[in-house]
């Protein structure tokens, strides 16, 4: 019987590549290759790196899911990634410092002073506790979307969303709340093939290894499920939910073309935007450890750069909207 293949390491000696420290990509050189020793052997190897521009003091061993390779596709997630840093940290400047109190032992006063702080602490300084991130918000699953405080609470990432993805969840907010219409169902591009859409890309445009594309994998299908347990509960703007009852008996209904899809194959673009929105919150709910975070950000961070250009903006999102008639109106308004 043959002696199973010896693993090789996906970076080499001398070999340039970006490197995560903390929330930002840093250009780097692989100083030293050595195999992970004792149980933990999920990477295979670890990288002694030294980051372009730092004090030799800050070379360190790093696991491979820290490493990226040195790619114009990288490159450009490194520039968005430092750019949305010091955008946040111009914002947190700018905020009012909220009012001293004198008393001791306020409660209001401590609330204050935290608030304080984690309002201005540079993001990538202070990691949320253990036990912060086991924590699960049980008003979380029912929050709509123009419920603006379920958004405004802990947030363990921050998700790089182009300007022309903002630009079209205004307009879609827009269209739905205010003109009083609807994305057409089922989606000729639904969330779940436009996702198997992006996987397709990402291996046949990168250099993944093989632990790489089973990531990959699991982050495609972890969105997927997401996606469908979310929708109904968090997804949908108020207007939205008569047409989310009728889709729901209609998967439910055995005769129908509908039956047995999950709501990834019905729900497109519009609404995936929708959960990229929100996965911060979600993944805040979560025991993410702080390796399976990052790479969950750069994988969510280059996917909506991805779908933000030409041809995935003319092909996975609704240029029209329709109306859904006088009696769905006189029916919502009837619910509310």
């Amino acid at each position: 019987m043959a002696p199973a293949p010896v693993p090789e390491p996906a970076y080499r000696k001398d070999e340039k590549a970006f490197c995560f420290h903390h929330e930002l990509l840093y250009e780097a050189k692989v100083l030293e290759v050595k195999p992970v020793e004792g149980d933990d052997k999920k990477s295979g190897f670890q990288y002694k790196v030294h980051y372009k521009g730092w004090k030799n003091t800050w070379d360190d061993w790093v696991p491979e899911d820290r490493l990226r390779k040195l790619s114009p596709e990288n490159r450009e997630l490194a520039n968005s990634l430092r750019h949305e840093m010091l955008a946040a940290q111009r914002a947190a400047r700018a905020q009012p410092q909220p009012v001293k109190k004198k008393a001791q032992g306020s409660t209001r006063g401590s609330e204050e002073r935290q608030t304080s702080v984690s309002a201005a602490a540079p993001r990538g300084q202070k990691r949320m506790r253990d036990n912060d991130l086991e924590k699960v918000s049980a008003s979380l699953l029912s929050a709509d979307l123009n419920t603006e405080d379920s958004f405004q609470s802990k947030r363990a990432v921050r998700i790089l969303m182009p300007d022309r993805l903002k630009s079209l969840l205004v307009d879609d907010w827009e269209n739905i709340t205010k003109n009083l219409q609807l994305v057409q169902l089922p989606s000729i591009e639904p969330a779940g093939v436009i996702l198997d859409k992006y996987q397709e890309h990402a291996i046949s445009t990168g250099n993944k290894n093989g632990t790489e594309r089973d990531i990959l994998e699991e982050v495609i299908a972890g969105l997927k499920e997401y996606f469908n347990k979310s929708l109904g509960r968090l997804l949908l703007y108020r207007f939205e939910r008569e047409q989310f009852y009728d889709i729901y008996t209609r998967i439910e209904k055995p005769t129908d073309e509908l039956a047995g899809k999950t709501l990834a194959d019905i729900y497109g673009g519009e609404h995936l935007l929708r959960l990229f929105v929100s996965m911060p919150e979600l993944i805040a709910q979560t025991n993410m450890d702080y390796q399976a975070v990052n790479r969950l950000r750069t994988e969510l961070t280059q996917m909506t750069t991805w779908l933000a250009k030409d041809k995935q903006v003319g092909t996975f999102f609704a240029s029209t909207y329709e109306s859904p008639g006088q009696a769905y109106i006189d029916k919502v308004k009837s619910s509310t």
